[in-house]
């Protein structure tokens, strides 16, 4: 199994904040791991339009167009 970048006790958090009396180990996992492969995508995303701007540095210009899709 990989290791993982967040925090399992977020994903806790966020599903109770979201409204969750109970939060079963798997759906904090599961949650977990959707969150990271979609902000690994926007991540990449991000580098390849920093790149296509012939910069070096991601901004934060890059990182919220590259979430466009993802956010309603």
């Amino acid at each position: 199994m990989k290791s993982s970048e967040l925090g399992l006790s977020a994903m806790y958090r966020i599903l109770k904040k979201s409204g969750a009396e109970r939060v079963s180990d798997e759906s904090a996992d599961e949650l977990r791991r959707i969150v990271e492969d979609i902000a690994t995508e926007i991540a990449k995303n991000a580098v390849d339009m920093s790149k296509h701007a012939k910069r070096k540095t991601v901004k934060a210009e890059d990182v919220k167009l590259a979430s466009k899709p993802f956010v309603k």
